[in-house]
C-alpha cells in the first residue's frame, strides 16, 4: 500500500490514447486508470489534432495505422509531423500490430519516444508510459528554465513536480508471503526523493529508492531524468551490477558538477526468498531478522553521477518469514528536534523492533509517527520509506 500526502492539490498526468479500434482504447484506458492517469481518447487523426489543439497533454499513445492504411504505418508517420508542429516536447509512444525495423527507425526519427507492438505486456506498457511522461516533464522544465524568468517558473515547476509525484506507483503488486508499503513525507520544497516498483512477472518484484542531491529546479530536472533512466534500464538489463553501471553512465551525462544521486535497487524472488540488491551510496537499508539480528544492505558501489565507468557489486541475502526490511532516504534519520538532535538510524531500528510483529503498512506508520513526534512535524528534507514484511 502507498501513502503520499501532499500540501497542494495534484494534477494527474494527462494521457491521450489514439486508436481506431474501440476495444484497444478501452483496454488501454482500463490499464492506465489503475495508475490514476487522466485519460482522453481519439479514434481518428483529425480527433487527435483537435484534442492536442484544445489542451496540453503529458503523453500521446497512438496507433500508426488508421482507416486509410491498415498495414504500413504511413498514415501515422505523416500525422507525427503535424503533431510535432503543435507540441514539439510532447512524448509519443507508438503502438501497432504491424511492425518492421524500417518502421521503428522512421517513427523514432520523427519523434516517437518508444514503440510497442500489439498485443502488449501490461507491466511493460505501464513502465514505458511512466518513463516517457517523466522524460517529457524533464524536457519541458529544461526548456522553460532557459526561456522564462525564474519568478515566472514557480507555478510551472510546481505543476510539473506534482505530475512527477503522480508517476510514483500507486500500489505494489501483492506477492504470496510478503507485504509491501511505501510513502513519503514532503518537506514543502522541491526536492529529489524517488521510489518505484517494478513487477518482474511470475514471483519477482523490483523495488528502488533514491535521493537526488540538492533541491529546487535542478533537483526536479535530475529526478525526472533518473526516473526515466531507471524505468528504461529495468526493462533491458537484469544483471544488477550492469544495471547500476548503466544508470550511472546515463546520470553522468545529465548531471552538473557537485551533484550526485544516492540509489538503492533490489529484486525479490518470492519462490526462492532471495533478495538481490545493489547500493549506490544510499542509506543502507535495515533488515531486522526474526531472531532480532539486524543486517545493513551495503554491497554496491559509489553514488551515481560522479565517477565515470564506476563498477558495482551485487549483494544477495535471504528474506525469510518474520523478517522486516526498511528502505529509506536520509530525510528520515536526519529529521531534527528543536534542539538540533537528529532522529538517527538507532531510533529507526528501535521503532522497527517495537513494531516488528505488525504488518508493512502499520510499521511504516509507526516509524513516520515517531519521526513526526521527534521533529515536531517539521522536516528539513523529504523523508521517503519502503517496507517489506515477510509473513
Amino acid at each position: 500500500m502507498m501513502d503520499n500526502p501532499e500540501t497542494r492539490s495534484i494534477r494527474s498526468p494527462r494521457v491521450l490514447l489514439a486508436d481506431d479500434q474501440q476495444d484497444v482504447l478501452e483496454a488501454l484506458r482500463l490499464l492506465l486508470k489503475r495508475d490514476s492517469f487522466e485519460i482522453e481518447t481519439a479514434s481518428s487523426p483529425q480527433a487527435i489534432l483537435q484534442a492536442l489543439t484544445s489542451r496540453e497533454f503529458d503523453l500521446l499513445v497512438m496507433d500508426l495505422n488508421y482507416a486509410a492504411d491498415t498495414t504500413s504505418g504511413q498514415e501515422g508517420l505523416d500525422l507525427l509531423k503535424k503533431i510535432r508542429s503543435l507540441d514539439e516536447t510532447l512524448p509519443v509512444v507508438a503502438i501497432t500490430a504491424w511492425g518492421s525495423m524500417d518502421l521503428v527507425v522512421e517513427a523514432m526519427h520523427r519523434g516517437v519516444g518508444d514503440f510497442v507492438l500489439k498485443p502488449w505486456d501490461n507491466s511493460q506498457m505501464l513502465t514505458i508510459v511512466r518513463s516517457q511522461i517523466a522524460q517529457g516533464q524533464s524536457r519541458r522544465l529544461a526548456r522553460r528554465l532557459l526561456s522564462e524568468p525564474h519568478a515566472d517558473l514557480r507555478n510551472e515547476v510546481d505543476e510539473a513536480w506534482e505530475v512527477q509525484r503522480c508517476l510514483m506507483p500507486k500500489e505494489i503488486p501483492a506477492l504470496a508471503g510478503y507485504e509491501f508499503s511505501a510513502g513519503s513525507r514532503p518537506a514543502r520544497v522541491l526536492g529529489g526523493d524517488y521510489y518505484d516498483v517494478f513487477y518482474r512477472g511470475g514471483n519477482a518484484i523490483g523495488l528502488c529508492i533514491a535521493d537526488v542531491s540538492g533541491k529546487g529546479i535542478p533537483a526536479a530536472l535530475l529526478m525526472a531524468n533518473l526516473q526515466a533512466t531507471v524505468q528504461s534500464a529495468v526493462l533491458e538489463e537484469r544483471q544488477l551490477n550492469l544495471f547500476a553501471g548503466r544508470v550511472n553512465s546515463a546520470v553522468r551525462k545529465n548531471i552538473s558538477l557537485g551533484r550526485f544521486v544516492t540509489f538503492f535497487y533490489c529484486s525479490l524472488d518470492v519462490s526462492s526468498h532471495r533478495l538481490s540488491y545493489v547500493n549506490a551510496g544510499h542509506n543502507a537499508p535495515i533488515l531486522l531478522r526474526r531472531n532480532g539480528q539486524t543486517v545493513r544492505l551495503e554491497s554496491g558501489g559509489p553514488v551515481l553521477g560522479v565517477f565515470d565507468g564506476a563498477e558495482y557489486e551485487e549483494g544477495t541475502i535471504s528474506l525469510e518469514a518474520g523478517d522486516r526490511l526498511v528502505l529509506f532516504t536520509d530525510g528520515l534519520p536526519e529529521a531534527a528536534s528543536s534542539r538540533g538532535e537528529e532522529f538517527g538510524d538507532d531510533r529507526i531500528i528501535a521503532t522497527l523492533r517495537e513494531a516488528r510483529d505488525l504488518g508493512a503498512e502499520e510499521i511504516r506508520n509507526r516509524i513516520f509517527e515517531a519521526v513526526d513526534k521527534f521533529c515536531g512535524g517539521s522536516l528539513q528534507d523529504d523523508a521517503t520509506m519502503m517496507i517489506v514484511a515477510a509473513k
